[in-house]
C-alpha cells in the first residue's frame, strides 16, 4: 500500500472520519496543515454530501494543489476510477441503506480514495 494512503487507513483506524483520513494524509499536497485538513475536511464526512466523504476529501486535495479548474478533469477520472472498483461514489449505497447490500465498507473507501489520489498526482506531477 502505498506510503500516504497507509497514512490514510491509519488515520482512519485512529478514529478519524473517512474525509479526515483522506484529506489528512494528503494535507502536505494541499498545501495546508494538517488541523487544517481536518477542519476542511467535516462536510464532507458521514455521506452528508450525498457522495461518499473520502472521494469528496480527494477531490478538494486535486483542487487545492492545482486550482479548480485544472483540477476538474483530474477529479472526474477519480470518480471514475472509484466507480470501476466500487460501481459507486453514493455513500448511501456504498453503505448498503436501502438495500442491505454493502458494496464497500468506510475503511475501503478511505483506501480506494487514497490510492486513486495518490495515483493521479504521482501521474499528475
Amino acid at each position: 500500500m502505498p506510503d500516504k494512503t497507509n497514512k490514510a487507513v491509519e488515520f482512519h483506524k485512529s478514529g478519524y472520519p473517512c474525509s479526515a483520513a483522506v484529506m489528512c494524509a494528503f494535507a502536505d499536497d494541499a498545501g495546508i496543515s494538517e488541523e487544517q485538513a481536518f477542519t476542511e475536511a467535516r462536510p464532507f464526512a458521514g455521506g452528508r454530501m450525498v457522495t461518499c466523504g473520502a472521494v469528496l476529501a480527494a477531490e478538494q486535495v486535486l483542487k487545492d494543489k492545482l486550482g479548480e479548474e485544472a483540477s476538474a478533469e483530474l477529479r472526474a477520472e477519480l470518480e471514475r476510477r472509484f466507480i470501476e472498483k466500487n460501481t459507486s461514489v453514493v455513500c448511501r449505497e456504498l453503505k448498503g441503506f436501502g438495500t442491505g447490500k454493502v458494496l464497500r465498507p468506510c475503511r475501503g473507501c478511505v483506501t480506494d480514495a487514497a490510492e486513486i489520489l495518490e495515483e493521479l498526482l504521482a501521474e499528475n506531477k
